[in-house]
């Protein structure tokens, strides 16, 4: 409008349908990104093929970067039909389209137990790198077989954020957060035997850590931590020389 190439009543329209767009079944809010730094994101759990590609359809039209996560095999599927551009994960059922990749920034690092802890991992992972993260796995280095973890210390010393994940007792959070001093974000997963009760178990472990700077997320709350991870690591200030 400044330059003259919107007239004050269009720039007042478009100004007053920002924010907010009414579909029969989801109100989308085109200015979380304002607000949060990132735009909405889809929960695909309940919502049917067509929901969510009409949902993902508005938000890439307006922000250009659209993230679903819990997306079932129909829903990714349509995304896919739909947008030959998108970035398709089976394993931990998110989705991601993107006009343009973002300059990745910091260090975020996700370990996890056991592969069967990948889907919710890779959620995490997923979600930090959508949103401008610098993010690496690293996988099954559970406390079973501690050499596994101590393999990687360059790369613990190294990261800005951390993001642990684990089912069955849940202890790797507690022994990384003794090996580092980096903010850390505990995960449990719902794996595991018997009496682990769907995540309960690791829950209370991580709950309960003795290490310090433990924070701890729901059961299987990938895209929670790494949500978070990310808004840790695009706040902390870069290392000299490094970005």
């Amino acid at each position: 409008m400044r330059r003259g190439r919107v007239s004050p009543a269009a720039a007042a329209r478009a100004i007053e349908g920002a924010p907010m767009e009414r579909l029969h079944f989801a109100t989308l809010d085109h200015q979380r990104a304002l607000r949060a730094g990132f735009p909405e994101v889809i929960f695909g759990q309940g919502k049917t093929p067509q929901e969510i590609v009409a949902i993902a359809g508005r938000l890439y039209e307006r922000g250009g970067l659209v993230l679903a996560t819990r997306v079932d095999q129909a829903g990714r599927a349509a995304l896919a039909a739909a947008f030959p551009r998108a970035s398709i994960h089976p394993r931990s059922r998110v989705v991601v389209l993107r006009r343009r990749a973002p300059r990745p920034r910091g260090r975020v690092l996700v370990l996890c137990a056991g592969t069967a802890d990948l889907p919710v991992a890779e959620e995490a992972l997923l979600t930090a790198q959508a949103m401008g993260s610098r993010a690496e796995l690293v996988a099954d280095v559970g406390v079973a077989g501690l050499h596994r973890l101590l393999a990687h210390r360059d790369k613990l010393r190294s990261a800005r954020v951390l993001v642990v994940v684990a089912g069955l007792e849940g202890a790797l959070p507690s022994v990384v957060g003794g090996l580092t001093d980096r903010p850390l974000i505990a995960v449990p997963t719902s794996v595991g035997y018997g009496t682990h009760f769907d995540g309960l178990a690791p829950l209370l472990t991580m709950l309960n850590s003795c290490a310090a700077g433990v924070t701890v997320v729901n059961v299987d709350n990938g895209f929670g931590a790494g949500y978070a991870a990310h808004l840790i690591n695009a706040g902390a200030p870069a290392r000299r020389g490094k970005r």
